[in-house]
């Protein structure tokens, strides 16, 4: 009897990583979640079921990274799919940026993000398949809130590593899924945990008229994430309309950014 994947998601204590957990733990998936707050672990853990394992873990330690991925493929023999999904912002627009600021946001996510790359591809590469997906941002790709600087260009890096794994895997390795996942505005505490707070969202319409994407939350994220591992895909993007907003970005900066303003 085939038994359901194995699914490792980092930043799994709160947010998108919980309400995922709460899905995957539904259908029966077996889970290794990891995080650094022991309690809110533990307690997705149980919502997830008896097939979730909690590993205290702090991700960007290289380390602890790789205890992560140990501990899965001790406890289940080995990982179907990895989320890379642990992330924090800071409220800092780029001339008051501190090199510590920015090194956090480096650490947090882009280092967090390639520890788990090094660590779980070589197990894929041996089984051939598997499937790895960054969790990125809308705001990796069009500038709507500058107050997120660093976190916006961590995420772009995150982006491009992305890219270029899949690139690198694409030919010998087709069956090694690499996907890239970037949610909008979402109602976690993400905003909340902001280093410096979150300032009011003033981005309240497309420029050049029409709304703008709606606020999801936490559950709205997972229910596209949960899709993706079904169906795997390059990127996706979780809000309606956010294609058309970053091709239109992209057609004309000037024109668009100057919408902005």
């Amino acid at each position: 009897m085939q038994r359901e994947p194995v699914v490792v998601i980092t930043g799994a204590s709160s947010g998108i990583g919980a309400a995922l957990a709460s899905r995957l733990g539904r259908q029966k998936f077996r889970l290794v979640l990891g995080a650094r707050r022991a309690d809110a672990l533990q307690a997705v853990a149980r919502d997830a079921g008896s097939e979730a394992r909690a590993v205290v873990v702090d991700v960007t330690q290289r380390a602890d990274v790789e205890r992560l991925r140990d501990e899965a493929l001790e406890t289940f023999g080995g990982v179907d799919v990895w989320i890379n999904n642990a992330g924090r912002g800071i409220n800092a627009s780029v001339l008051d940026l501190t090199d510590q600021q920015f090194d956090e946001m480096m650490a947090v996510n882009v280092k967090s993000a390639l520890y788990g790359m090094q660590a779980i591809i070589p197990h894929f590469k041996e089984r051939r398949r598997g499937h790895l997906i960054n969790v990125s941002s809308f705001l990796s790709r069009v500038p709507i809130a500058t107050y997120r600087s660093a976190y916006n260009a961590a995420k772009a890096a995150l982006n491009a590593l992305t890219a270029n794994l899949r690139m690198d895997l694409r030919r010998e390795f087709p069956e090694i899924h690499i996907s890239l996942v970037m949610p909008g505005m979402v109602t976690t505490e993400f905003a909340r945990n902001a280093l410096g707070g979150t300032p009011a969202v003033t981005w309240a319409s497309r420029p050049g008229g029409g709304p703008g994407p709606r606020i999801q939350n936490a559950d709205d994220v997972a229910a596209a994430m949960e899709s993706l591992i079904a169906t795997p895909r390059d990127e996706l993007y979780t809000q309606p309309g956010q294609p058309e907003i970053v091709a239109r970005y992209f057609s004309d900066v000037g024109a668009f950014e100057r919408g902005l303003g």
